[in-house]
């Protein structure tokens, strides 16, 4: 559509609100803005703030959503009716970026997914640049852009729900599991949000899935592009696989898995993703290797922060769902001391209760969802109601052996207590490096 002069309103001013806004009023579009905080608690804006009426979005030619807006919001039902168009930022940024798309989607390490591919890229000379849902917003990357780069971007269910002609030369999805159902409602209609970012797919791109994860696997069915798969688990029929100790590549190898530095099994899947994707980017084989043990993870994933009388203290703010913290769990072998609890995202918890009989020694509760979590894992190990982080970090201090773990992997949201995830995970560095040596 024809942006000079047109009459935008962007909806929410978190970060890529933000950037959207500027990228459109560079443009040449009319921008004004709107978001249910006022103006005193938002950062200085690019473009005027209006209160968040309906009578914002009158006599309006686009309205632009940030993720954190729903979709399905009355007053954007009634816009649509109209005949305006509504889209997320990422679709909007996609109008006017330079370069070719690699986004990366799932419920869980699409953010260590994203950097490691870019890492892996950089490794190899492809010049690329990594944003989206990660660092910086699609919008910030549209000046840095090139025709040569590869733009790696992370890409959630939210923004890929508001997407028109968005369009991914490579797509690559981890893992579907539940998550974020307090928005979308439906398993299905998540996985349906995680679809989009094949449907605007060529014959020519090419789609990256998880062999291993059946509703992953379905996208295989809703794109035109050609397929390649990765897999933890063995050999697949065209991709990237770990076969035994050694990651291979259409059977020629890779590297040995014992050169991977990230912890667990998950972690395997999430290189072989990456290294597939770089791969049909352009990256060799031997830069691939040489990225991969070089790579030291992300911040707030499986982070290791500190040892303190022999027990050490992980940091994995970032498991805001169940399935993200089974994996969690699962990167170390028992004598876990496990936070957990925040904003419940209409969650089952019960799936935790064997993996946390067999490896935790107890589960701290924090957050609005400690109550929902205490009823379905009654019973299963000793559980403590902390309420605040601080507490939690402190009790298991008091009680944690030698040999054992402190793991913050909360499967919840973090928006009761703090700004978001990397807000409690800074907190939660801060607390253990806060912890005295001679204390217990």
């Amino acid at each position: 559509m024809k942006i000079i002069g047109a009459r935008v309103l962007v909806v929410g001013m978190a970060k890529s609100g933000i950037a959207v806004a500027h990228l459109l009023q560079s443009q040449g579009a009319e921008v004004i803005a709107c978001d249910e905080k006022p103006a005193s608690q938002l950062p200085e804006l690019p473009v005027p703030l209006v209160p968040q009426t309906p009578e914002a979005f009158r006599a309006k030619d686009l309205i632009v959503i940030s993720p954190g807006v729903p979709a399905d919001l009355p007053v954007l039902e009634d816009v649509r009716r109209r005949g305006i168009p509504v889209f997320g930022d990422v679709e909007v940024a996609s109008w006017f970026l330079k370069g070719r798309i690699l986004g990366i989607t799932g419920s869980n390490g699409k953010t260590t997914t994203t950097a490691l591919t870019g890492h892996l890229l950089r490794e190899c000379a492809v010049p690329c640049q990594v944003g989206g849902n990660i660092g910086m917003p699609l919008a910030s990357l549209v000046e840095s852009s090139r025709d040569e780069h590869w733009n790696v971007l992370e890409l959630s269910s939210f923004q890929l729900e508001t997407i028109g002609t968005f369009h991914a030369q490579i797509g690559v999805a981890l893992n579907v599991t539940p998550d974020h159902l307090d928005r979308h409602g439906t398993l299905e209609r998540y996985w349906a949000a995680k679809a989009r970012l094949f449907e605007n797919q060529k014959p020519e791109d090419f789609a990256v899935l998880n062999a291993e994860d059946p509703a992953t696997a379905r996208f295989a069915g809703v794109t035109p592009a050609q397929v390649h798969w990765f897999s933890a688990g063995g050999q697949v029929p065209r991709g990237v696989w770990v076969a035994g100790d050694r990651l291979v590549a259409d059977g020629e190898f890779i590297m040995p898995v014992s050169e991977v530095r990230l912890r667990g099994r998950h972690n395997l899947e999430n290189v072989a993703a990456a290294a597939a994707a770089a791969r049909l980017a352009g990256a060799s084989l031997e830069g691939i290797r040489r990225g991969v043990a070089t790579f030291p993870g992300v911040e707030h994933r499986i982070e290791f922060v500190r040892n303190l009388n022999g027990v050490e203290y992980y940091n994995d703010s970032k498991a805001t769902n169940v399935d993200a913290t089974l994996k969690a769990i699962d990167s170390f072998p028992g004598g876990i001391w496990i936070i957990l609890g925040g904003k419940d995202k209409n969650s089952d918890y019960t799936v935790l209760r064997n993996p946390l009989k067999e490896r935790a020694r107890a589960a701290l509760l924090i957050g609005a969802a400690a109550s929902k979590i205490a009823d379905q894992l009654g019973g299963v190990v000793p559980l403590e109601q902390c309420g605040t982080l601080a507490a939690a970090v402190t009790f298991a201090h008091s009680h944690a052996r030698p040999g054992d773990t402190v793991l913050l992997a909360p499967a919840c949201a973090s928006f009761d207590q703090f700004d978001n995830y990397e807000h409690r995970g800074r907190v939660f560095k801060q607390l253990v490096a806060d912890l005295k040596e001679n204390s217990q």
